[in-house]
């Protein structure tokens, strides 16, 4: 089970891993007694990720400021849950982010230490710079060294990260975590440290041995259960001109922060659901679909979905499906549906089960669509004259160029 950041913060604090003072808030008034002085930022108290992008985390500088931005997150679903509290935290000025983790491979059947010298939001620049190293058997502070010697530390830097490192580890033994992970670990200008976010996941067979824990999650966070037959949307722009299908949140954060860094303009994401069903995920994604059209301005919709060939061949039965909805009738496909056989290959047959009548026509019918998938079959898709439709990429980069190109097009 994950804790909080307010929850991972509290073991942080106890071992001596700097983190700023916060004040835990469950509900809007208590800002009037705020003991920590302006500006602050404020937190949604989540265990799922992508809180900035969706408004989970603001900047305030007053007390009227943060009551009025309290209200919002409280009232922010972010994938589908409510925080039953926000996190009031003083604000610290840092001019570098690191990223620190201490996790258990289950492949190599021991622990490892991560650490990536670029930390923060930038999922794929922070992956790039990950460096590892594994704890095959007693922890030392060696390791922690090395590894901050890895990530291109020097100096006092190189001394104080390795002194967080082995304070992680130190959590990490004592208390069976499978996860501990500081994200970013910021440094501001005097080369002090500081624990900016923090997240641990406790092995849920661990509990029981360690009721220091079990006390501190015994305030349960109370939260709406995610519909698993709906797709989950956040980061709303209504300036954006990219739509983004995803079945992983944390695909969703690389496509997004890759659309927005090769100067796209995302409008909005949704996240169907990560099992992989042929049922389930087709159904999620017509929904995604229909509601679409709410969207004033889109013109490329992203799809991003890496999942099983049945699931894969499903969802491209759906697209098909749909866009028949929104492309003109050929003459020779008057009265006829297209279905998906088991090898890709299409064949014409009676009209299938799809539920047109919960898809809008008329504001799609100029939208491009750009599919990454991992076994991708076009050959079968209709077309539209001049234009193509429906654009395939190899690989999220080219995706992502490929829809940036199809919004400046005209």
């Amino acid at each position: 089970m994950e804790l909080l950041e307010y929850q991972a913060k509290e073991l942080f604090r106890e071992v001596g891993i700097p983190v700023l003072p916060s004040q835990k808030i469950a509900e809007p008034r208590e800002l009037k007694k705020l003991q920590i002085p302006y500006p602050v930022v404020l937190k949604s108290q989540v265990r799922v990720g992508g809180r900035g992008k969706a408004g989970g985390i603001r900047f305030v500088a007053n007390t009227i400021d943060a009551i009025a931005a309290a209200r919002t997150i409280f009232n922010l679903s972010i994938l589908g849950e409510y925080p039953k509290f926000i996190l009031a935290e003083a604000q610290f000025n840092a001019e570098q982010e690191f990223f620190l983790a201490v996790v258990l491979d289950y492949d190599l059947q021991c622990p490892v230490l991560l650490g990536s010298a670029t930390g923060g939001m930038n999922i794929e620049l922070l992956l790039e710079n990950l460096q590892q190293v594994v704890v095959e058997n007693d922890f030392s502070p060696f390791l922690a060294r090395r590894l901050a010697v890895k990530m291109g530390l020097k100096s006092q830097l190189l001394q104080s990260v390795s002194d967080v490192i082995e304070k992680m580890y130190r959590l990490f033994q004592e208390n069976d975590l499978e996860l501990i992970e500081i994200n970013p670990l910021g440094v501001n200008a005097s080369g002090q440290l500081m624990a900016l976010d923090g997240k641990i996941t406790v092995n849920d067979y661990a509990w029981a041995r360690h009721q220091e824990l079990t006390a501190l999650n015994s305030v349960t966070q109370v939260s709406e259960i995610p519909d698993s037959t709906q797709p989950q949307w956040f980061w709303h722009d209504d300036k954006g001109k990219v739509a983004i299908i995803c079945n992983h949140p944390d695909l969703a954060l690389l496509t997004w922060d890759l659309v927005f860094q090769n100067k796209g303009k995302p409008a909005c994401c949704a996240v169907i659901s990560d099992v992989n069903s042929a049922l389930a995920a087709p159904h999620q994604l017509s929904q995604a679909l229909a509601q679409l059209p709410d969207l004033k301005g889109l013109k490329v919709i992203l799809i991003n979905i890496l999942t099983d060939q049945a699931t894969e061949q499903a969802l491209l039965q759906a697209i098909a499906e749909y866009l028949e909805l929104v492309i003109e009738p050929q003459p020779k496909s008057t009265g006829e549906e297209r279905q998906l056989v088991a090898n890709g290959a299409l064949v014409r047959s009676r009209p299938t089960s799809v539920n047109k009548s919960s898809v809008n026509r008329k504001p799609l019918a100029s939208v491009k669509f750009v599919l990454r998938l991992l076994r991708p079959k076009l050959d079968w898709f209709p077309e539209t004259e001049p234009e193509k439709q429906v654009y395939c990429a190899d690989n999220l980069e080219e995706a992502v160029a490929q829809a940036i190109s199809l919004v400046k097009s005209k």
